[in-house]
């Protein structure tokens, strides 16, 4: 005999988990913190490697102060990585030597002296790392959350308050930026051979 499972016991959305954290339900919120705990310390994790955890905390801390204030009709991933993006920069102008000049739009995190952390992988994946790193910071923030994280153009344009337009001409303009830092980076023939190839597999983002 097949039984089914309880509608209750179904996965549920973010919209939905969010609603019922509001109305005290904290295992809901859990869920939600679990369900995008690592893609906030990835995005953290690609930029300042030693501080990737007590920042990622700070925007899980943040989010749950400000769980009531949250627009129900807006993604809850842009909200959150929004959080994030201001938690970096606050980070980077508190660590940089000139806080004023730290400008998402032209300035890299590797320009404000920070390192991103590696886990084991291939030359060309490093290689990949350290180029998105030497974008200028909204850019490298864009490509990450479209191709890794997912997000759709919409939602990048929430995360960092800016119009759809802007995220589409960014990842026009950060494809070529990406290829020519991977030639500028010291690394082998092959593995920058590799990895430029490898990004034409980025499809840009859909006309509307």
């Amino acid at each position: 005999m097949v039984v089914s499972r309880p509608v209750s016991d179904a996965p549920r959305d973010d919209a939905e988990l969010l609603s019922a954290w509001r109305d005290g339900d904290n295992k809901s919120g859990d869920k939600l913190v679990k369900r995008h705990f690592w893609a906030v310390f990835g995005f953290f994790r690609t930029k300042v490697h030693d501080a990737a955890s007590d920042l990622t905390q700070q925007t899980f801390l943040a989010c749950v102060e400000s769980r009531d204030r949250i627009d129900a009709k807006r993604s809850f991933r842009s909200y959150l990585f929004g959080i994030a993006r201001n938690k970096l920069l606050h980070f980077l102008r508190a660590h940089y030597r000139k806080p004023d000049q730290v400008d998402p739009s032209r300035m890299s995190v590797y320009q404000a002296g920070q390192q991103p952390g590696f886990v084991t992988m291939r030359e060309d994946q490093r290689l990949l790392i350290q180029a998105l790193h030497r974008l200028p910071i909204d850019f490298q923030i864009t490509m990450e959350l479209f191709y890794w994280w997912d997000l759709t153009v919409p939602e990048i344009a929430a995360a960092l308050d800016v119009a759809p337009g802007t995220v589409k001409s960014r990842m026009a303009r950060a494809r070529g930026m990406l290829k020519e830092s991977i030639e500028n980076i010291d690394a082998s023939e092959a593995a920058k051979k590799s990895t430029i190839q490898a990004l034409s597999d980025w499809k840009p983002p859909p006309e509307d």
